[in-house]
């Protein structure tokens, strides 16, 4: 028996017919020219639906010179403040057409690496990143050998130059520091503390300014480590200390909500013991019991922002290079607001 021919792909000139407009008019449709008049727009999509004609992006790309695609390296994905981020990207790339590749580089220099080999090979036309630990002048030689344009995202390398979003961290804490004081605390710690990349020095030194700044003792600082925990051993010997904390700002909101758990096994009343700040306002700060002040450094935007510079950069790659500091703001809740001098 003989078989039946393989039906013939639909083209764009069967969608011009169809439609009853030129193929200049259906492809302009395609390309999303603002050329067009909205009923001939929606008399050619509809034309396209009905006939099941799939746009080839491929070739399209091909002749632009563009791919429409770019990479996010993030330096952990399994903290929930990347999946905000990421959200903040998404938003700018739909808005432009663009897919986006997502990298995991688990604070490994040399995954990153690999990684942003495999981003180029896949052509993408620029990369979003967020250095891993332990990242140094020798990532960014290696985009630019690999002629791939970028943004760093909440660190940046030592000495490194480029495009660069994060949030003001240190105006942040300068906030929080503040409101302690006010509600009548002055033995304040530190939870997190490490000097093992830019995100992390610049919180640091926020918490020694801003002490410095109300004339209070800055040397209650809990080591941290990247794994989003801290060293419960050397908060014991503070909570026991002689001269016990009554409050404690913390790296993250992941590590707030941990020490919070901490104390209440201990028996604190939290807001009035002892009060707690996060920071990063992620969902589950609001959701813990009691709420937990947080400093907002509103991950989205960071993400929006990256992504509308690195578009930015694309389109002219000879733009001086930009560094967009977001504020930070503290958001007052229950585990910082109860107790008063």
């Amino acid at each position: 028996m003989k078989k039946s021919p393989a039906p013939q792909p639909v083209n764009l000139l069967d969608v011009a017919r169809a439609a009853g407009v030129s193929r200049a008019t259906a492809s302009l449709v395609v390309r999303g020219s603002p050329l067009i008049a909205p009923p001939t727009r929606e008399r050619v999509l509809e034309a396209m639906k009905r006939l099941g004609y799939i746009y080839n992006r491929g070739a399209a790309n091909l002749r632009q010179s563009r791919t429409h695609t770019i990479g996010l390296v993030l330096s952990n994905i399994a903290n929930p403040f990347f999946s905000e981020l990421t959200a903040g990207v998404d938003d700018v790339n739909d808005a432009n057409d663009v897919v986006c590749f997502i990298a995991n580089s688990v604070e490994s220099p040399e995954r990153q690496a690999r990684q942003i080999q495999r981003l180029r090979e896949h052509n993408v036309d620029g990369v979003i990143i967020c250095p891993a630990i332990g990242s140094n002048d020798t990532l960014l030689e290696d985009l630019q050998r690999l002629s791939l344009p970028y943004v760093q995202v909440l660190r940046h390398v030592p000495y490194g130059s480029g495009d660069y979003v994060a949030a003001d961290y240190a105006l942040g804490i300068e906030k929080a520091v503040k409101h302690l004081v006010e509600t009548g605390r002055q033995k304040i710690m530190f939870v997190g503390g490490m000097s093992v990349h830019s995100a992390a020095v610049a919180r640091l030194d926020g918490f020694h300014r801003a002490m410095a700044l109300h004339q209070l003792p800055d040397d209650m600082v809990v080591a941290g480590k990247w794994g989003n925990t801290y060293d419960e051993a050397e908060l014991d010997r503070f909570l026991l200390g002689s001269n016990a904390p009554d409050s404690a700002i913390c790296y993250n909101d992941i590590m707030a909500l941990a020490l919070m758990s901490h104390l209440q096994r201990r028996g604190y009343t939290l807001g009035n013991d002892f009060a707690v700040i996060g920071m990063d306002d992620l969902p589950q700060a609001a959701a813990a019991y009691p709420p937990l002040t947080t400093i907002a450094t509103n991950p989205r935007m960071i993400g929006q922002a990256a992504a509308t510079l690195l578009q930015k950069r694309l389109e002219a790659p000879d733009r001086p290079t930009e560094r967009i500091i977001l504020p930070a703001n503290l958001v007052i809740r229950a585990s910082s607001e109860t107790r008063t001098s």
